[in-house]
This record gives structure tokens, C-alpha cells and sequence, in this order.
């Protein structure tokens, strides 16, 4: 029978201060966000003050001030529409594809109301029954933001019965759910792609297009063989020719993988706010924070004063003494934050300067073959900070320079010695593999081995799982996936 024993012992523990979490937390926001912070502060904080105009950088208040590059575009080919919920390796489709990424925060965005309120409306316009209409809204909660309804009916029943207390079967849901698969914008809340496609194919099939009847064939009847883009095989199932074989594809490519990303009632037009602004003169590159990353906060004056009138009083009573107390707290982390925010800053300018010394060329010429190998290790070595600041650093910022707006992480790559003996970008390697596939015949697209040979000619010594992976990196799919008619 083992004893119960007391022990001490000394251990070393490093924690952080408040001070040091809030600078942190600063440190990986990007200007929108970061914006919205000081705002909030502002209003949590009496002893804080904005000593700012209220004018904002004019450049940056208005997306119609953006170039065409800076929007992310919703346009849709074949094989946008094929990686939509694509399995590279297999050349399948993946049914549950996650879109989110917890390393990237998605970028400031313009809303006039949500996808949801959208839906809802719609179904408060289409079930009249207040049980049917509670069901079709927790329905509608499911569906995720690419428009798809991936969670099992059966689930949905376990999770009205235990959590809401409401007894329903998958067979009155399923009911439900065709009603709500004809909302607007078609396609909407499938199970899978498949599905996603045949929804939007029905609604503009009126029997007299045999391209969309024959497309929704394709999709129900050969959606394995079309993902991996066996024609052949299509032509002879269905005893098509080439002619109807292009005009069924080429409706099947107007139709969206994710219809939640442009559904009526709500905006996803997307727009970048740059962190840091470059412009190159004679040779030399100055660079300079966002004004909206330079608020000009101070100390409230008052709560200084009031602070010294309270202590200058002489009087010892408790509701004075919480008073000051109060005081003393809002002036500290005025304090703190104001610390933290010029420390944000200075790290900010410290490592945008460190990543120009290295990238230079690039930013005098803006030819992405002038990048260099760069790591993170690389600039944190050189500014003296932890390797972890400078990941925040990079993580979801963007630079504005004569050349377009590139996120930080861009500058970033690892280096590849050449036959020469030379280091280079493992960026221009990409490059170089982009453009050769770029012009290659679409007939006979290269194999990755073809590929591999193409890059030992012009000095680039990789293996062909280096290929693969830089490819599969480029989003660019296996060969017979690029292959067209």
C-alpha cells in the first residue's frame, strides 16, 4: 500500500506579462483588424484618447481605388471547377473538403447582410407551418459557408432531440431539404458536388437545350470518369461525339462549386488592405506603415488630473480609495497599450526593412525570378526577435509596392542550389515550371517526369516529387487532368 509523500521543490517557470500577451495579439492583426482594436479600446477605455483627424487615408477608404488584381475574382473554368472539392493524388472528388485554414484570417470584406438572413427570408416566405419552419432554420444553420450541407440528416434528428427537444425524422427533414435545395442561388445546401451541380442543371434545363440534357448525364451517370477527364471513355459510354461532348462541358463549366460564395443578399466582394507602402526612387526603397497602423493615442489629460486631485485630498474614505483604484487601472493599460502599439510598429518597420535588404532587386524590378532564398530564421536572426514575432509578423499582412500588393508570406521560400552552384528561390523554380505548363500542349500535357527533364536543361536539379510537390503547391493538377479535347 503506497503512502501518500509531501515534497518541495523549485522549478523555472517563464511566463508572460499582460503587457507582453497584448502586444502579441497586436502583433499578428492586420490593419482592418488592428484598426478595429484601437476603435474598441477607445470605447473600453476613458482614460485613452485618439489625438488623430478625423480623416482617414483617402487611398484606402474606397474599393473602387483598388486595381482590377487586388478583388479576388469568382470566375470559374473546368479545372477551377474540378479542385473545387478535388483529391490531387486520386483525381477524385473529396467530398468534405474544409475550406478554412486556422493559420490564415480571411481578409476585410464589404457585407450588406448574410448569406443566412438571405436563406431565412426565403423560408419564412416558404414554410407556412411554424414546426416545418423552425426545422427548415436549423437546417439552413447547418450549412456551411461554401453553400454545402455536409452533416448527416441522421445528426441533425440526434441534435433536435437532444439539444431542442424536438422529435423529427430524416425522412420529414429530407423533404424539407428539396424544398430549401430550390432557394436561391441554385445549388445550394447539397451534400456533395455532384449533387451541387444536377441542382443548378435542373433549374435551367427547359427541354429544349440538349447540351444541358446531355450535361446532366455526364454529371449523374459519368461523374467519375468526367472528374478525371476521361473523354474517351464518356464518348463511348454515351455514344456521343466530340461536338456534344464540348457543348455539354461547356455549360457544365458555368455552373459554381460553391454557391454559398455568391449568393444574392450578401456581398463576398473581397478587398486588401495593404500594411506597408513601398515605392522605389533612383534606386532606393522607402517604406512607410499604412496610416491606419499609426493612430495617434495619448493619455486622457483629465483622468491624469483627477487622479492627482484624489491623492492630494488627504481625505481616507473607502469610496475615494476605489475611485482611485479605478483610476490607476484605466491609466495603466492606457499605458500598456499605447507601449504596446509603438512596439507593434517599431517590429513592424523593423522586419518590412530586413526583408528589403534581401529582396531588393525584386522590389526595384519586380521580376519574382529576382527573389532570393529567404526564411523566416533568416530575418528573425537579423532583427534580433524570436522566430514566432516574425511569423506573425508575416502572417496575413500585405505590401503595396510599384509592382501590385504581395502578402509577406510571398517573400518567403527556400533556396535550391543549381548545377552552377548557385542558391536560387525555390520561387523561381515555380516559376519556370508555371511557364512551362503554361505552353505546353494541351493535347499532350508534360508528365511530371517530362517536367523534371525540362527543368535539369535549364540547371534546376530536382527530383520528380520535388516537381509534384511544387506543382501540387501551384495548384496545378497531374497531367491527364489538364488534358483537353
Amino acid at each position: 500500500m503506497s503512502s501518500l509523500k509531501q515534497n518541495l521543490s523549485q522549478k523555472m517557470l517563464q511566463k508572460l506579462s499582460p503587457q507582453q500577451i497584448q502586444f502579441i495579439k497586436l502583433l499578428q492583426l492586420n490593419t482592418q483588424d488592428f484598426e478595429e482594436k484601437v476603435e474598441q479600446e477607445l470605447l473600453d477605455n476613458p482614460a485613452l484618447e485618439d489625438n488623430r483627424s478625423d480623416s482617414v487615408d483617402d487611398n484606402y477608404e474606397n474599393k473602387d481605388d483598388y486595381g482590377d488584381d487586388d478583388y479576388l475574382g469568382n470566375d470559374v473554368d473546368v479545372d477551377e471547377l474540378l479542385r473545387a472539392n478535388s483529391n490531387d493524388d486520386e483525381g477524385g472528388f473529396r467530398l468534405n473538403e474544409d475550406y478554412s485554414d486556422d493559420e490564415q484570417r480571411e481578409m476585410p470584406q464589404a457585407s450588406q447582410s448574410s448569406f443566412e438572413e438571405y436563406l431565412m427570408e426565403q423560408a419564412r416566405a416558404t414554410f407556412y407551418n411554424e414546426e416545418d419552419l423552425q426545422l427548415s432554420i436549423h437546417l439552413i444553420n447547418s450549412i456551411e459557408e461554401d453553400g454545402y450541407l455536409r452533416r448527416e440528416l441522421r445528426s441533425i434528428v440526434n441534435d433536435l432531440a437532444f439539444n431542442e427537444n424536438i422529435t423529427t425524422t430524416e425522412e420529414h427533414l429530407e423533404k424539407l431539404l428539396i424544398k430549401i435545395q430550390n432557394f436561391d442561388p441554385a445549388g445550394i445546401a447539397a451534400r456533395d458536388l455532384q449533387e451541387c451541380l444536377l441542382l443548378q442543371l435542373y433549374k435551367k434545363d427547359y427541354g429544349d437545350n440538349p447540351a444541358i440534357t446531355l450535361a446532366e448525364t455526364i454529371i449523374s451517370e459519368q461523374m467519375e470518369a468526367f472528374s478525371k477527364k476521361h473523354y474517351d471513355k464518356i464518348k463511348r459510354s454515351l455514344k456521343i461525339d466530340d461536338a456534344q461532348l464540348k457543348d455539354a462541358i461547356a455549360e457544365i463549366v458555368k455552373l459554381n462549386p460553391k454557391p454559398g460564395e455568391t449568393g444574392a443578399g450578401s456581398s463576398k466582394t473581397q478587398y486588401i488592405v495593404p500594411d506597408f507602402i513601398l515605392s522605389g526612387t533612383n534606386g532606393d526603397i522607402e517604406v512607410r506603415l499604412n496610416s491606419r497602423n499609426t493612430p495617434e493615442l495619448r493619455i486622457s489629460s483629465s483622468y491624469t488630473e483627477t487622479l492627482r486631485a484624489y491623492e492630494h485630498s488627504g481625505k481616507n474614505d473607502k469610496n475615494l480609495r476605489d475611485a482611485v483604484q479605478y483610476i490607476k487601472q484605466k491609466l495603466d493599460g492606457a499605458k500598456w497599450f499605447i507601449d504596446s502599439v509603438k512596439q507593434r510598429q517599431n517590429t513592424l518597420l523593423s522586419t518590412m526593412h530586413a526583408i528589403i535588404s534581401r529582396q531588393k532587386d525584386f522590389f526595384l524590378e519586380g521580376d519574382e525570378t529576382c527573389l532570393k532564398p529567404m526564411i523566416l530564421k533568416d530575418i528573425a536572426q537579423q532583427v534580433s526577435l524570436d522566430i514566432s514575432t516574425i511569423s506573425r509578423v508575416a502572417n496575413s499582412k500585405y505590401v503595396e509596392t510599384d509592382f501590385g500588393i504581395f502578402p509577406l508570406k510571398f517573400f518567403f521560400s527556400e533556396g535550391v542550389v543549381t548545377e552552377e552552384g548557385e542558391e536560387v528561390s525555390n520561387r523561381e523554380i515555380k516559376k519556370t515550371l508555371s511557364d512551362a505548363i503554361g505552353a505546353e500542349n494541351k493535347k499532350k500535357p508534360l508528365t511530371d517526369e517530362a517536367l523534371m527533364e525540362l527543368l535539369k536543361v535549364k540547371g534546376y536539379n530536382i527530383a520528380r516529387r520535388t516537381v509534384a510537390k511544387y506543382r501540387e503547391q501551384l495548384n496545378i493538377p497531374v497531367a491527364r487532368l489538364r488534358k483537353e479535347l
